[in-house]
């Protein structure tokens, strides 16, 4: 309720109110609405400000490199102590005011540029093979929904196809009897990932255009004659777009968990480059003796998969009008 001095009244004949003190009633946009929603779950916003920090950390990693580590594949056989294995010289793992997160066993690789350059292979590997997942299911999503019959049909089977496909097997098989460069290997791992995993996506905006379709604004577009490609481009895509950006923020963790498993497997990125992966698989031969080589990778895992998961989790709240956050 609002006081006297507040009270609402008719402006010009029209049905907007204002508040007798003149000013304005501001309306709110959906898009304005869920920003406000996102802006007070703070969980959502911390995972926002971790994956903002990553993409800066892999972006700037030469520069931070050069003015806290060492050279990523030099090799600092002073900091190994050649009587215990090839183990790092000092406590933690060789961690230092040289060394911030010590050194790899044997070699005596900076772990600190190993951690920085494996982001920039795992955000490149997973983010790109979500662009080709959202790119493909989007798509071929849309279509089926829209069309029907045996459109949908015929793409509903291909998804089924593709589901039941082991992608890991497949994956494994191929990347092992590639050549060994870094580059053939990441672009084909971009492709496998992103290529298998965009029915996930179809099967949502599939469901979504089923229900969009024969909304009223749809049926307003075909009454003036628009031809279907603006429908799903013009219609139907921008109404999408919320289950699409949501998706995407989940689908990238998973990207990356499978990069790296890929990559512990032996069958990923290999070395020289960097990957989180190939550490924790390097990892398994010290980790009774030198439990710090194992516990840095797998934590920049684990807090960059958990970062996006709650931003995820947060924009899927923030959007949903039926949520009660």
């Amino acid at each position: 309720m609002t006081s006297d001095s507040e009270a609402l009244t008719p402006v010009g004949g029209e049905e907007a109110l204002v508040p007798a003190s003149g000013k304005n009633i501001e309306g709110r946009s959906l898009g304005r609405i869920a920003f406000t929603r996102l802006k007070q779950d703070r969980v959502a916003i911390a995972g926002g400000v971790v994956v903002i920090l990553l993409i800066l950390v892999a972006a700037l990693a030469p520069v931070l490199v050069k003015l806290f580590g060492h050279p990523v594949n030099d090799f600092h056989q002073d900091q190994i102590d050649p009587n215990l294995g090839g183990l790092p010289l000092g406590h933690w793992g060789g961690i230092n005011s040289h060394f911030l997160l010590g050194v790899q066993p044997v070699s005596g690789r900076d772990m600190f540029s190993q951690i920085l350059y494996g982001a920039q292979t795992s955000l490149l590997v997973a983010f790109f093979a979500t662009v080709v997942a959202v790119v493909i299911g989007v798509v071929l999503g849309v279509v089926a929904g829209y069309f029907g019959g045996w459109v949908d049909s015929l793409i509903s089977r291909v998804m089924d196809l593709f589901l039941a496909f082991p992608l890991l097997l497949f994956a494994i098989a191929l990347i092992s009897v590639l050549p060994n460069g870094n580059t053939v290997r990441i672009v084909i791992l971009i492709l496998i990932i992103g290529g298998f995993s965009w029915p996930y996506i179809g099967r949502i905006v599939r469901g979504q255009t089923l229900s969009l379709r024969e909304r009223e604004f749809v049926e307003s577009a075909r009454s003036i004659g628009a031809r279907s490609p603006r429908i799903l481009f013009r219609e139907l895509l921008p109404n999408l777009a919320a289950p699409i950006l949501v998706y995407t923020t989940l689908i990238i963790p998973t990207n990356i968990l499978f990069e790296a498993a890929l990559s512990f497997l032996g069958v990923g990125v290999q070395p020289p480059r960097a990957s989180w992966g190939y550490l924790l698989s390097d990892a398994v031969s010290f980790y009774e003796f030198d439990p710090m080589y194992m516990i840095i990778p797998g934590l920049a895992i684990f807090i960059t998969v958990l970062a996006f998961n709650l931003l995820g989790d947060g924009l899927r709240d923030a959007l949903d009008p039926k949520s009660s956050r």
